[in-house]
Order: C-alpha cells, then structure tokens, then sequence
C-alpha cells in the first residue's frame, strides 16, 4: 500500500489495468496494457456475485493488476466490495462529461477502455471511499435530507391551502407561524354543517399537517442516529466551533479516511472552495466562485463559515478588514471556506487526542 501511495503512475507497479463501465443490470471491463494503452481482452457480466467473480477470473491471468472503476459508491459499490475483500487495487474514477469523449463515441466497452487508459493518465489516484461507519452516515445523510425535504414541501403546500381557505377555515389560522399553523392543521375537527370544499380542504390540511409532523419526527431520529456515530467516531470534529453532528458527518463522508485526499489543496477543490483566478489585463487580484466539487460539502463549509461570521469575534475582525480592503461578502466567505477546509483538513489527517 505504501509503494501504491508513493508511485506517480500505475505503470510503475502493473502490467495491466482493467476499467470497468458500471450499470445496473451489467458491468463491462476491459484489460488494457499498462505500458501501450492497447486493449488485450474485454468482457461483460452481471451484476451478481457470480459476475462479479467472472470478472476476477478474467483478470486472473494478469497477477500485477489494478482496476479503474466508475461509480465505486453507486452502481460500481457492489463490485468494489467484492474486489477490496479480496485486496485487489482499486482505483475509483468519476464518470465523464460528455464533451471529453472522443468524437462523441459512446458504448459501455468503449467506456471501460476509456476508464482504464484515463486511470494511466492520472498523476494521482484516488482510492474508493470505505464502508462502515462512514457509509453508515452516507445512508442516514440521504434518508434525512429525504425526510426534511419532504416536511418542507409538505409544510409549504400546507401554508399556500390556508392562504386560499374558506373563511371558517382562514380565521383558525389568522396570525400564526407556519410551526404554530401545523399544529393546528393536525387537530382539526370536521363539522356536518361545513361544506364540500370547507370539508375537503380541512382534510387535506390535516393531512398535510400529519404528514409534515410524521417526517419531521423521522428526520430527527436519523439525527440521532448520526449524532451518535459521530461522537463514537470523530467527537473531536464537534468541538469545532460551527461544526454540529450533520456538518461533521457531511465532512466525514466526503474524506473517508486517511491518505484518500492527497493534500489539503485537494480537499479545498473537493469542496468547490479552492480559488480560481479571473484575472484579465492589469487585475491580477481576482477570484471567482468555484462552482465544482462537493456541493454537500460545500454547504457544509458554508454553514460554519456563517456560523463564525455571526460569533466568532476574530472571524468577523477578518471580514471587517477584508470589507475595509474593497473585498465583497461572497469573496470573503469564500477565503474564509479554504481556510475552514484547511483547519479540517489537518484535523482529519491528525487527530486531536483528549
């Protein structure tokens, strides 16, 4: 692992690299020459366990070899974990843009070719991100930004039938919040004397008031739940000032674990912060908006970037003299998400112990 993470190119420890092209239902590899980039063999399989070890089979004739994967967490997880339990080389690509594809070609052989010689090509490599605790947090990240997403829809939708209610129905909710008003939705009491569209109307509201109430109790429990993952796992990330247990699992998710992200420059461009130069004729001192990376993590930074901003005295010393130079706000936050990203970084790689 050590000689992996030293080398600059996979020519220097293999003969052969096998891509794979990630679906569904199949996966298609190819096994190029690590030395001439030419194809020697190619295959597709499913998706099973049983394709799964057809694909080691085939790669079996080649001892000295790593596979490049596209979708090592999504359609390329099931085969990742199969390959990384028998300690194969894994390296995890990210699928390409249209544009990059030559002459707009476009087959799933093709795309295992095209994976395997960009993996070549690559000064660095990145490894898959693990299992375990942090794919724990992955999947309860995802189920409670579900969960949120739909109280608020379900809150907004709510807040618009009131707005156009009958009067018996707008004079219960007349001056109240959107909190107090779900409340109220949730008790509402049919009357025989109410007509069709006041009785219609009431019952959705108390459905939508329910519905809201129901998913806004499950987010809370997937909270829980990363709350406690977290403070077993990393608690010295929760002693950063801005830093609660959903912002730290977001940043545990996208790091993984050590050694995966190379530098902290690269974490900063994982988070979209790292700074891009829009200079043109004598402006040699401007930086737009990276709008690349993690938009997860992103916001994630963005939220104790914030944080700090309303309570943390030296933060806003900082955006007061930055203000002062001719600096904007958003120019600002982001100077202050790299040197967030750099702080966590280095606290990632290099626990605190307590």
């Amino acid at each position: 692992m050590a000689r992996r993470e030293r080398m600059t190119s996979l020519t220097d420890v293999v003969d052969v690299v096998i891509g794979v092209d990630t679906h569904v239902h199949t996966h298609s590899a190819a096994a190029i020459d690590a030395h001439t980039g030419a194809v020697i063999e190619e295959i597709t399989v499913e998706t099973t366990a049983q394709g799964y070890d057809e694909l080691v089979e085939f790669a079996e004739e080649h001892p000295l070899r790593a596979w490049a994967i596209e979708g090592t967490g999504g359609h390329g997880a099931g085969l990742t974990r199969h390959l990384q339990r028998g300690e194969e080389f894994v390296i995890e690509l990210d699928r390409p843009e249209r544009a990059k594809r030559r002459n707009g070609a476009k087959s799933d052989p093709l795309d295992a070719v095209r994976a395997a010689r960009e993996a070549l090509a690559r000064p660095r490599l990145g490894t898959p991100r693990r299992g375990g605790d942090r794919q724990a947090l992955s999947v309860l990240l995802a189920t409670r930004r579900s969960a949120v997403e739909g109280a608020t829809v379900a809150q907004r939708q709510l807040f618009s039938l009131v707005i156009a209610a009958p009067e018996p129905l707008r004079a219960r909710f007349r001056g109240q919040k959107l909190p107090a008003m779900v409340r109220t939705a949730a008790a509402l009491r049919m009357h025989a004397s109410w007509d069709t569209e006041t009785t219609t109307t009431a019952a959705m509201l108390r459905t939508l008031a329910k519905r809201s109430q129901e998913l806004s109790k499950e987010a809370a429990e997937h909270q829980r739940a990363i709350v406690a993952i977290v403070r077993s796992w990393r608690p010295d990330l929760l002693a950063q000032l801005g830093v609660g247990p959903i912002v730290a699992a977001v940043v545990l998710c996208a790091w993984s674990h050590p050694g995966r992200i190379h530098s902290e420059a690269a974490f900063a461009m994982l988070a979209g912060v790292a700074p891009i130069p829009a200079n043109s004729g004598q402006t040699t001192t401007r930086y737009r908006l990276n709008p690349y990376g993690d938009r997860q993590l992103n916001r994630a930074l963005h939220t104790v970037t914030v944080t700090r901003m309303a309570c943390h005295q030296p933060t806003r010393d900082y955006r007061d003299r930055r203000t002062a130079e001719g600096k904007t706000s958003p120019e600002i936050k982001r100077c202050l998400k790299r040197y967030i990203a750099r702080d966590l970084y280095r606290l990632l790689e290099h626990p605190q112990t307590t």
